[in-house]
């Protein structure tokens, strides 16, 4: 009975044993960790961490057991490894973070590249839009140039009118009646002058005969001329000045020839024009290719 119990007494104290220096070097540790991390805090909280925390110190006392407990417990392990556990996990959240905003800068950066693009486009096309509207604006001011040129050339030779087409309609002594032959040429110096702008038609009658009598006679031959243009090609009146010269002397193309007077009626029809058909003539082309250039 004695033996039993002296065996296990000494089975207690074996097992104490362990349990005690597990707590002493436990003991002996804290303050030894409570004595570094005061000193780091002291001489590294500055320090250039991830976390901004100091770096974990090792121990510097390792217990009774040196290097390796073999009784040691879940709770001890666990104790020593949660300041590691701790801190990995703020290392992962710290790096999802940095994750998180190295996205959130690409992100604003290139929707800025683009941004920039887009506005760098639109400024292309205007640049382009421009030119093109400078181009147009200096045609029509060319063009406009060369029609200020043409009316200054056309008012200054607004009174000048140039024969341009000469007919001669002879008549019977004592008729005022327009003969057949006579018609068709008035006709066709009719047909030259519809729809044109710049001109006169000039009539001079002559007839044979002395003083108002000749006179009279070659005015209404040239009246029954003027008469029929108006009435059968709508030529307007003011477009026609007729005269009746009685029996005055006809100049011969002979310049060597002498001035000769006419026997029975004669009528001369002159086309006069000037300019301002021409200046019709130019304008128009030029306003048509103004409107094909105007944008729609």
């Amino acid at each position: 009975m004695k033996n039993r119990t002296i065996f296990a007494l000494l089975l207690a104290v074996i097992l104490a044993v362990p349990v005690l220096a597990q707590d002493n070097s436990t003991a002996q540790s804290q303050p030894a960790q409570s004595t570094t991390t005061s000193s780091s805090t002291q001489t590294g909280t500055n320090g250039n961490s991830a976390t901004g925390k100091d770096p974990l110190q090792p121990e510097t006392r390792e217990g009774f057991w040196g290097h390796l407990n073999p009784f040691a417990r879940k709770k001890y392990v666990a104790r020593q490894t949660q300041p590691i556990r701790d801190r990995i996990n703020e290392l992962d959240e710290l790096t999802a973070a940095n994750t998180r905003a190295i996205k959130d800068t690409d992100a604003r950066a290139q929707q800025g590249i683009q941004l920039a693009s887009a506005k760098a486009n639109e400024a292309d096309q205007h640049a382009i839009d421009a030119g093109n509207k400078a181009t147009v604006a200096q045609q029509s001011a060319q063009q406009a140039t060369a029609r200020i040129q043409t009316v200054e050339t056309v008012v200054g030779n607004i009174d000048q009118y140039k024969a341009s087409n000469q007919t001669e309609i002879r008549f019977r002594p004592g008729q005022t009646v327009l003969s057949k032959n006579a018609k068709d040429a008035l006709d066709e110096m009719a047909n030259t002058v519809k729809g044109q702008r710049g001109y006169i038609i000039e009539v001079q009658g002559f007839s044979s005969g002395k003083g108002q009598i000749a006179i009279q006679n070659s005015q209404k031959m040239a009246e029954s001329v003027a008469r029929y243009l108006v009435l059968n090609h709508e030529i307007p009146v003011y477009r026609i000045y007729l005269v009746g010269m009685g029996n005055a002397p006809v100049d011969s193309t002979d310049a060597d020839a002498k001035t000769k007077h006419i026997s029975g009626g004669r009528v001369e029809i002159s086309l006069l024009k000037n300019d301002l058909e021409q200046l019709s003539s130019n304008t128009t082309p030029a306003m048509s290719s103004d409107s094909q250039q105007q944008p729609k």
